[in-house]
């Protein structure tokens, strides 16, 4: 199962967010959300547990816990959606600001 966790410390790296949930089964995966040009975390991530009851568990018991000082959300997460192509050509009004 796929969990989202918002509302992270910025100082909240992938490892940290793998103990976080380690406690209630095997972590699969845990990924912190870094900007690509300040390289600085987003404030949120995913983790991937191998076990759906396990993760419904910690979904319950760490959602609205606090990790220095802020509190977490954690939920399923969603399937991303499919944002439609940019278009290549550019944009032009006709307002001169």
């Amino acid at each position: 199962m796929n969990i989202y966790v918002s509302n992270l410390p910025f100082a909240v790296a992938d490892e940290d967010l793998r103990s976080y949930f380690a406690d209630y089964g095997e972590v699969t995966s845990a990924k912190v959300i870094m900007d690509k040009y300040t390289n600085r975390s987003k404030g949120f991530g995913f983790v991937e547990m191998s076990d759906d009851e396990a993760a419904q568990k910690a979904i319950s018991e760490l959602d609205g816990a606090t990790v220095e000082g802020r509190s977490i959300k954690v939920s399923v997460a969603k399937p991303k959606e499919e944002r439609p192509a940019k278009s290549s050509k550019p944009s032009y009004s006709n307002s001169r600001w």
